[in-house]
């Protein structure tokens, strides 16, 4: 029974964690090429971007290049920034402002769109 309880607490955290919206970089350490995008949840991002990546899936051709001709153990996802506002209304406008500034800085691409 205990096990169950404990079961049943893991899952009831899981769904309440509040997600955590920010900027990160994808990074080819052969090639030195870095892709920043942005996400709502951080947390979740690398598993969806290495599983696209894993089945060549992914939409950025120069990512999936990289990383075909290259191997997984070549690439790092970096978390850059968070963001947080309690407006959720201009999360979307932070997210990309911010994106942006980041590319900048490092010299770097979008990794979609």
């Amino acid at each position: 029974m205990k096990e169950t309880a404990r079961r049943k607490d893991l899952i009831r955290e899981y769904k309440e964690r509040k997600a955590r919206p920010g900027i990160f970089a994808v990074r080819c350490a052969a090639t030195g090429e870095a892709w920043v995008g942005f996400s709502r949840n951080l947390d979740t991002q690398k598993n969806g971007i290495w599983f696209q990546l894993r089945s060549g899936s992914h939409v950025n051709a120069a990512v999936q290049k990289a990383w075909n001709k290259h191997g997984g153990d070549t690439f790092s996802f970096d978390e850059l920034e968070t963001v947080e506002d309690d407006n959720a209304e201009i999360i979307d406008l932070l997210l990309k402002d911010r994106a942006a500034h980041w590319r900048e800085k490092l010299g770097a691409t979008k990794l979609v769109g």
